[in-house]
């Protein structure tokens, strides 16, 4: 097991810790760009309380408000047209993790002179990867993303209908200010939403990375648990502090880099994901739901071993007298149930998806992230039939 791990971002965690962002900002910049999406955070009051923060240390600010769900590169070519006439230093992505990500390519664009699409990899010969950006700080508002503390961001193109992937060392923002008072308005939808993609993050790494790490599996083993048990709270009461903060710790955890240290993860279940929500407006974690069992049933169709650890470790279910096979498949029906449980959605006529465009989802899955041979990267690995049968499946 060979790896590098590195992590720059400075976490700053615990009900009340928004209070600091101006310290923070302060020591970073002298004018901030806050990065916003469709208006929660106002009228919520935590825009006027960052606000207020970033006034108290002596920082001045423009705004950049309206960031999609799905966020586009138009959002971060108008950001980053602001950065420049405003002359803003530092970015604070204030919102989910949409306006988290547009935030990181933002602070990249604001000094590129190309076109922003460039430092988004959709295939193209030129992908300008990112060497140099602006600081940037996330104060999330929704546990789900863990895009608070790490250096990748996913935005889309709504004239091409490709959603892909920035990921460089140059993107970790600065801080993270981590607030779980700021999750306590989220509605229930949405909390179950981000719950699973907090699960998927791990189980991503868990399915789809190398042999041979133990200690990694009980790392994600743990963090998936506790998602399931506090996500449940969550959501149940959107007002139970303890519960959000936990699940916001476990959001953090999971796609910080810490669970991933050796495992060479690839995420087949994000990417098709990803193709289904450029073309239909699908909360991200929304399509996890849906995608990432069908999804397992495949994939233990070829790995029914490390599914049945999954369903053994994680939900608790007996292995005597069963096959592998069984157990695994009994693991899955016990997720798909608890994803059920917390109002998530499971099938595609759910959501209004039809088949027709299925071929289109699965080369656009397998765009960027395929090995030589153009099959989307995964254990096992997946041409675009077994793409399209996964979503079949799935109907």
């Amino acid at each position: 097991m060979n790896f590098d791990f590195y992590n720059p971002t400075r976490l700053v965690f615990g009900a009340g810790s928004l209070s600091r962002l101006g310290e923070v900002v302060a020591g970073l910049g002298k004018k901030a760009l806050v990065v916003t999406g469709g208006g929660s955070v106002k009228r919520s009051g935590t825009f006027d309380r960052a606000i207020e923060s970033l006034k108290a240390a002596g920082v001045e600010f423009a705004e950049c408000a309206g960031v999609e769900p799905n966020p586009q590169i138009s959002s971060v070519a108008r950001g980053a047209e602001i950065v420049r006439r405003e002359g803003c230093d530092v970015i604070v992505a204030l919102g989910g993790g949409s306006t988290m990500d547009a935030s990181k390519v933002i602070a990249a664009a604001a000094l590129y002179d190309g076109d922003p699409w460039n430092l988004i990899a959709h295939g193209q010969e030129d992908w300008h990867i990112p060497a140099e950006a602006l600081p940037v700080i996330t104060v999330p508002t929704l546990a789900a993303t863990g895009s608070e503390m790490n250096c990748g961001a996913v935005i889309s193109n709504d004239e091409t209908k490709v959603k892909s992937f920035a990921q460089t060392e140059s993107l970790f923002p600065k801080f993270a200010i981590v607030d779980p008072l700021l999750t306590l308005s989220v509605p229930k939808d949405q909390t179950a939403y981000g719950v699973c993609d907090i699960i998927t993050h791990v189980m991503e790494g868990y399915f789809n990375g190398v042999d041979g790490t133990p200690i990694q599996d009980r790392f994600a083993e743990g963090v998936i648990i506790n998602a399931v048990e506090w996500g449940r709270k969550a959501v149940a009461d959107g007002g139970d502090l303890e519960a959000r903060t936990q699940v916001q710790w476990a959001s953090i955890v999971a796609l910080n880099g810490w669970i991933q240290a050796g495992v060479h993860m690839v995420a087949p279940m994000h990417m098709i994901e990803h193709a289904l929500s450029a073309h239909h407006n699908i909360t991200h974690g929304a399509g996890l739901a849906i995608v990432g069992p069908a999804w397992m049933r495949f994939a233990a169709n070829h790995r029914p071993e490390r599914f049945a650890q999954f369903a053994e470790r994680v939900f608790g279910l007996s292995p005597e007298g069963k096959t592998p096979e069984t157990l695994a498949a009994e693991g899955i029906d016990a997720y798909i149930a608890f994803l059920k449980e917390i109002g998530c959605p499971t099938t595609l006529s759910e959501v209004g998806v039809s088949d027709e465009l299925f071929e289109q989802y699965a080369k656009d899955a397998a765009l960027v992230v395929h090995d030589a041979n153009g099959n989307l990267l995964g254990r096992p690995p997946m041409t675009g039939d077994d793409i399209v049968e996964v979503l079949r499946s799935a109907l």
